[in-house]
């Protein structure tokens, strides 16, 4: 069958994946908020207004909270699937299970079937959200894998922004069909992604890995090659490729509890923090609760049309990550983004604190809008918004999903991207599921909340988190090198010391080393080898 060898295009298919979970945040923040959703799942009764108040604030949580519950199992068991399967068709198998979910969610008569119907969705999602950024990063040039596994994150806000404007434009229908329909479309983009990974390679480091050389040759020839079997860089790629195959087979097990001993925690760590972190900025609940922020600012009915402006930013914000986070390298692009989040956050904590007041009886339809803000403050809080997401997108959106495949050795990829992609998707159940019933109890202290975990991130990522930008995956292996002959253990080279070789990696891959470069890189491998053969 024919193979597509275009990376960019290998990378426009696979993050479809991406796009899934991206369709379901928008297909559920876009209609929370209508009567159609309120009346069908109505556990509240009627305000003065002859309006359906929907159903309570913890349930509703608990509806939001069941996709990310699902692909919380979803990704564990994807480390599994893409070790005996391989990356590609594991990703197939999950869009498989999308369009289950998604016929059964947009067939719900009641709260129970959404629950299920979700938890499916949630199931799918774990899977494609920890195996596409492996699968890209293992085909990827090191010199492009943060553009092409950030691909991941642009179709993610492509999909909460086209799922947006469907139902946006399904509000205007009466009776459920208002949001069956919107559910019901959300099996497009599987099938598409299903079949669109019929004319794609499989992970060259994955065939490598199941002793099928040839074929991990023909694909490294075919997407780094341009069809060339001699070409410098692919002879390269397969001499690091066999070599790191080799000592892993004669040195290491590939079970999950190798990622908690002493030569792997300090990664483990890293990758799993990556994640939980980019759930604690707070912006996949704003994704969700927009609408409950805006109507809150006085937005009223109108609340639908300025949220997708949020949805816009998102999509235009996350572009300069992809031309030039590669260049920008991973670190400053991390810290960046918390200190700005945090200081959205706080200018929104501040105002809401100052300025907001109680809503009065039938103001607003659900319990967790539980503020009232009008003039100029609540301008600022719309403005706050946006810039919060502006600063997010080309951020912590892309980076978290780039930075953790980088970390580990091949027999742990799929194991490890899928435990780091769990602890995503744990804190993203816990967030959906606390935020409706936090907005109700606690109020505008929900964001000095958020503002608190970017201020903890910054330090983090500061202190602990190296620089992996254009490095070849096998050569991130020294950052974490923990013991060198007649030494103690120590941890690695520190966080802060680690900086990009974009340059010397170009040049790599162009063949256009120098004469001095190429004995400096070869010393440096050998002494590698050496030193990690002695563990």
């Amino acid at each position: 069958m024919y193979k597509i060898a275009n990376i960019n295009f290998i990378a426009a298919i696979a993050v479809i994946g991406g796009a899934l979970f991206g369709f379901d945040i928008s297909s559920m923040s876009a209609v929370i908020s209508t009567q159609a959703y309120l009346c069908q799942f109505n556990q509240l009764g009627v305000n003065e207004q002859n309006k359906c108040m929907g159903p309570k604030a913890d349930v509703q949580g608990g509806i939001t909270a069941a996709m990310p519950g699902g692909s919380w199992l979803g990704a564990l068991i994807s480390g599994l699937l893409t070790d005996r399967f391989g990356r590609k068709t594991s990703i197939q198998i999950g869009a498989c299970i999308w369009v289950v979910g998604s016929i059964i969610q947009a067939a719900s008569v009641d709260i129970a079937m959404l629950i299920v119907g979700r938890v499916i969705n949630g199931f799918s999602v774990g899977i494609c959200s920890a195996q596409v950024p492996v699968y890209i990063s293992e085909l990827a040039p090191p010199s492009m894998r943060g553009r092409l596994v950030g691909f991941q994150q642009w179709a993610i806000t492509w999909g909460i922004l086209i799922m947006f404007f469907i139902c946006y434009g399904c509000s205007y229908i009466k009776g459920t069909a208002a949001f069956r329909l919107p559910w019901g479309l959300q099996v497009v983009p599987a099938l598409l992604l299903f079949l669109g990974l019929l004319f794609l390679p499989e992970s060259p480091r994955w065939l490598a890995k199941k002793d099928r050389w040839e074929e991990s040759k023909a694909v490294l020839t075919l997407v780094h090659g341009k069809g060339d079997p001699n070409s410098p860089f692919v002879a390269h790629e397969m001499e690091e490729i066999r070599e790191m195959v080799e000592f892993e087979r004669a040195n290491a097990d590939v079970s999950y509890m190798e990622l908690i001993k002493p030569n792997m925690i300090n990664r483990t760590t890293i990758g799993v923090f990556t994640q939980i972190w980019s759930q604690l900025t707070g912006m996949n609940v704003m994704m969700y609760y927009i609408t409950y922020v805006f109507t809150m600012a006085g937005l009223g009915s109108d609340v639908l049309l300025p949220s997708s402006i949020q949805f816009i930013i998102n999509v235009v914000m996350t572009v300069p990550a992809l031309l030039w986070m590669d260049r920008w390298g991973r670190r400053p692009t991390l810290l960046i983004g918390a200190f700005f989040m945090c200081l959205w956050l706080c200018v929104n904590a501040g105002i809401f604190g100052a300025y907001s007041v109680p809503p009065y009886p039938g103001e607003f339809t659900s319990e967790s809008e539980s503020m009232s803000i009008t003039g100029p403050p609540a301008k600022a809080v719309i403005a706050s918004t946006y810039l919060f997401v502006a600063s997010y997108a080309p951020t912590w959106g892309p980076v978290s999903w780039t930075y953790p495949p980088e970390l580990f050795p091949l027999r742990l990829r799929g194991k490890a991207v899928a435990l780091c992609t769990s602890a995503n998707w744990a804190f993203n159940f816990a967030l959906a599921y606390f935020v409706p019933p936090a907005f109700a109890n606690i109020t505008w202290r929900v964001y000095v909340l958020f503002a608190v975990f970017c201020f903890a991130m910054f330090w983090h990522v500061y202190f602990f988190f190296p620089e992996t930008a254009c490095k070849p995956l096998e050569e991130i292996e020294d950052i974490f090198d923990y013991s060198k002959p007649g030494s103690i253990k120590y941890l690695g080279t520190p966080a802060w010391k680690t900086h990009n070789t974009r340059a010397t990696t170009l040049k790599k891959e162009r063949g256009e080393l120098s004469a001095e470069e190429k004995v400096g890189f070869e010393e440096h491998k050998a002494e590698h080898k050496e030193e990690t053969g002695a563990l």
